[in-house]
């Protein structure tokens, strides 16, 4: 007869359960490939609580050998398997990761992260690290992945990732910023502010077209005279010219293709388009064109007066300049006719895109015919767009009736 063996509090111990010399319990198991494991524990309660998860673990498939397995490990894994990513997303994952994810959450090991350590880390880069909402959003969409390749491989039973950022952004009182479109009026105070401007007249061109085709700032500053068909009257959307840090710390221009088939398409040429692509093209036949190639694309219109291409940094930092110009002088001019002044709201390169897309929802009611255009993918973003538009029309219009019905 068998007899069963107990520790020194005489409790039974399972087959496995050992009572070591030095006052801990132990456990051993085997894995399907038949590899033995040991776990220990300093007593018997928390040793059996070790036991359940591991046979969980082994019922759900989750992989109970990966003590070692960190989340940079996992990172490494998820990356070697995105083939499908452009050169630029990779670089800026890479550079996003090393600089703010690998020396701190990515050593730890991989089952040991909660998701109570997620929001602690999110926190830790808006609090200490002034993170915007824009940055957090790169990070989560770096890290989400990762844990669900985790989930996927069975290292882990779920994702910690998982309603984090909703949660950061609920606490943070985040709201996704709305760009807003230059009305009327700014919009020509901008243009004839530029044009007769000496010290900002050569800027004309360049927003000109951004304002008459609502092309992406890539996508402007990428554009080749093949791309223009002045017999047909339209400009071929093709590619991309992207201006990021590289892996090596520095800035480089590349040409990338758009991130959807919705962003290659063809835009008409506006009159005010032609004559300024036109004009550009008579100062360079003067001038020089631009030589400069880049991934092996050239014959690149828009350049500064030194013969680069302009980056959107350069290019933001231009319409600041513009509109502190502009207000100063228009302040000064309405003070002497004693009027209110047209000052024009800070805005962004991006900014032009809107207020193209914006006038043209005022002016088009085929949602199909304004998505294509604009090249977006989601036809939700056209629609709130011309959702935004035609209820600014439909304030003016009603402003317009004030005093004209009468009802009483």
């Amino acid at each position: 007869m068998a007899t069963s063996r107990k520790d020194p509090k005489g409790r039974k111990l399972k087959d496995g359960e050992s009572y070591r010399s030095d006052g801990r319990y132990q456990y051993r198991y085997s894995l399907g490939n038949g590899k033995r494991h040991v776990i220990y524990a300093t007593d018997l309660q928390k040793l059996r609580e070790k036991e359940e998860e591991i046979k969980d673990n082994q019922r759900n498939n989750i992989k109970t050998n990966v003590s070692k397995t960190t989340l940079n490990d996992m990172f490494e894994l998820y990356m070697s398997g995105k083939t499908e990513l452009k050169q630029s997303t990779r670089t800026n994952y890479n550079y996003m990761y090393n600089n703010y994810i690998r020396e701190e959450l990515g050593v730890r090991k991989i089952t040991t992260i909660k998701y109570s350590d997620i929001k602690k880390f999110y926190n830790s880069l808006i609090n200490e690290k002034s993170f915007k909402p824009n940055s957090m959003e790169i990070i989560n969409t770096i890290l989400h992945p990762v844990f669900t390749l985790a989930v996927r491989d069975g290292y882990i039973r779920t994702n910690p990732t998982d309603g984090a950022m909703a949660e950061i952004k609920k606490s943070h009182n985040w709201e996704k910023p709305k760009r807003h479109a230059l009305t009327v009026a700014e919009q020509q105070a901008f243009i004839d502010f530029v044009a007769n401007s000496k010290v900002y007249n050569h800027w004309l061109s360049l927003f000109t077209v951004f304002l008459g085709t609502g092309c992406r700032v890539g996508e402007i500053v990428g554009l080749r005279w093949c791309d223009c068909n002045f017999e047909q009257g339209s400009i071929s959307i093709n590619h991309n010219l992207i201006y990021r840090q590289q892996d090596d710390g520095k800035c480089e221009f590349h040409v990338t293709t758009p991130k959807t088939s919705a962003g290659i398409r063809t835009v008409p040429m506006l009159k005010d388009v032609r004559r300024a692509l036109l004009q550009e093209k008579k100062r360079q036949m003067s001038e020089g064109f631009n030589d400069t190639e880049i991934d092996g694309y050239s014959d690149f219109i828009f350049t500064n007066r030194v013969g680069y291409i302009h980056n959107p940094q350069t290019i933001n930092r231009a319409i600041k300049r513009i509109i502190r110009d502009h207000n100063k002088e228009e302040k000064e001019l309405a003070k002497k006719e004693k009027r209110e002044p047209l000052e024009i709201r800070d805005f962004s390169v991006h900014s032009l895109r809107h207020t193209f897309c914006t006038r043209f929802c005022e002016n088009e009611t085929n949602l199909k015919v304004i998505q294509e255009i604009m090249g977006h993918s989601d036809i939700t973003t056209t629609m709130n767009i011309y959702a935004e538009a035609t209820n600014d029309k439909k304030q003016e219009a009603f402003a317009q009736l004030e005093g004209k019905i009468k009802i009483c």
